[in-house]
């Protein structure tokens, strides 16, 4: 970039520009070779990756957002960006990536050109990272959106990208950022001038982006579940729950909201959850703490984020707080508006709820789900095979996951098949248009060329037989 990032101001007609200099850029990058482009590749995760400037990312995030913490956003910008660039590496993504001589077909691929990428605050150094190295997978240029509170942080990331990326001979403005102050009205102006969107934050952002007139990919709203049955190993399931509730302080949509457990097993798992610093809330506090965190119907910013003392201290219990707890529990037994802790919470707050057996529990979270959070995943702790095949057939949710630290797991880890990813697809349950985690091949193009191959037409009988043998030819 001809200036340094964080000088950038917006202005009426610096986006248009901004849109340009990515096209002017993107033009020389699509005739980079495989080899270049996994250079390229490897130069941003290195930009984000290197221990440095990991951990100058990850203070900053915290320091301009006020959410999350520092050590668990060094560990998800390492982890995650890590994870990516195994998945990419290998990826064909230039030219010919796939024939297939009996079908006749070939597939090429081509980039989508130029995209918006708007990134919330929750991480404003991770998210904005792996958009970037996807995009740049696909030789396409990138023009990231962030929130404005997480504007610093990306500008900050971006710089390190650009400084690699020289390194590599990639072509200026390559890697952008929406000049602050970030508005809607700017970030509905990129969303108009660039050729796809990739949202993730808030559903008005995801709707906005849908929206906006140029073709979308969005997220749905979290708010997991997780399910624990009779059968589960109760030590682990304390221990998987705890540290997926407690990484950066519960800031991942991934993060467990609501905890169903089976009757069965309730005791000796809340006597495992409370063994590992995890503080059940009497009907009092419970009161109190609703108060703190919806003072107005909204999820407060005083909670978001922050860590189970903080948000103890500031409802007022120095005696908790004084444990250092590692997260607050609530009883709950009903769902929807009026009882605010059945949604999505962002911090380390956790509803718990009865459920007499696993088909009870299934209901408890579909109920759930009907509420907020269908399409996203949810979490199962068993020793059976089976159920986790049974809510993958009945819930509306894209990811079972099974026996693992829920929000650690759902996004892509090295111990699951899953792409690692910051972006989950709910499918037409969350009001998605896909259900995967969101990969390189979200930002290709592909052309197929189809050559003529022997005829193959079935018979009558071939697709009728059965139909006919069962109900007749009538």
């Amino acid at each position: 970039m001809q200036t340094k990032v964080a000088d950038q101001l917006a202005g009426p007609s610096s986006i248009p520009a901004l849109v340009a200099r990515a096209r002017a850029a993107q033009r020389e990058y699509e005739r980079w070779t495989q080899h270049q482009v996994d250079m390229a590749v490897a130069a941003a995760g290195w930009a984000m990756i290197e221990p440095a400037r990991n951990r100058e990312l990850a203070e900053r995030a915290v320091a301009d957002t006020g959410i999350g913490n520092v050590d668990d956003k060094v560990r998800k910008n390492h982890r995650k960006t890590f994870g990516l660039l195994r998945d990419l590496q290998g990826a064909k993504s230039v030219g010919v990536i796939s024939e297939d001589p009996e079908r006749g077909l070939i597939e090429i691929a081509r980039p989508v050109g130029v995209v918006c990428a708007i990134t919330p605050s929750t991480n404003p150094g991770a998210t904005p990272a792996n958009k970037i190295i996807n995009a740049l997978k696909g030789r396409n240029a990138v023009i990231v959106a962030p929130s404005p509170k997480g504007w610093g942080t990306c500008a900050r990331l971006i710089e390190f990208i650009e400084a690699q990326l020289l390194r590599v001979g990639a072509p200026r403005n390559l890697v952008q950022i929406l000049p602050s102050p970030v508005s809607k009205q700017s970030t509905a102006e990129l969303m108009r001038l660039c050729d796809l969107v990739v949202a993730t934050g808030s559903q008005a952002n995801v709707r906005a982006a849908y929206a906006s007139g140029t073709p979308a990919f969005g997220v749905g709203a979290g708010n997991v579940a997780g399910i624990v049955d009779e059968t589960a190993d109760v030590a682990l399931a304390a221990d998987r729950i705890l540290r997926s509730k407690t990484f950066d302080n519960a800031t991942s949509c991934s993060s467990e909201n609501s905890l169903v457990i089976v009757d069965a097993v309730r005791l000796p798992l809340l006597a495992a959850l409370k063994a590992r610093g995890a503080v059940m809330l009497d009907a009092r506090q419970k009161a109190t703490l609703q108060s703190l965190m919806w003072p107005d119907g909204r999820l407060s910013p005083a909670v978001i984020g922050q860590s189970a003392q903080v948000i103890a201290e500031r409802a007022g219990w120095p005696d908790i707080a004084a444990r250092n707890p590692r997260i607050l529990m609530v009883e709950e037994d009903d769902v929807g508006r009026e009882y605010p802790f059945s949604g999505e919470k962002l911090c380390p707050v956790l509803a718990l709820y009865h459920a007499s057996d696993f088909a009870h529990a299934a209901q408890v979270v579909e109920r759930i789900y009907a509420f907020e959070g269908a399409g996203h995943s949810v979490g199962l702790h068993s020793a059976l095979p089976d159920r986790a095949l049974r809510l993958g057939l009945s819930l509306p949710v894209a990811r079972v996951i099974v026996d693992q630290a829920h929000c650690i797991a759902t996004g892509g880890s090295f111990d699951n098949g899953l792409p690692f990813s910051l972006s989950m697809g709910c499918g037409t349950w969350g009001k998605n248009n896909f259900s995967d985690n969101m990969n390189y091949r979200h930002y290709l193009n592909i052309t197929r060329v189809s050559r003529p191959i022997r005829e193959q037409v079935p018979s009558e009988r071939d697709i009728f037989g059965a139909f006919f043998d069962q109900f007749g030819a009538a």
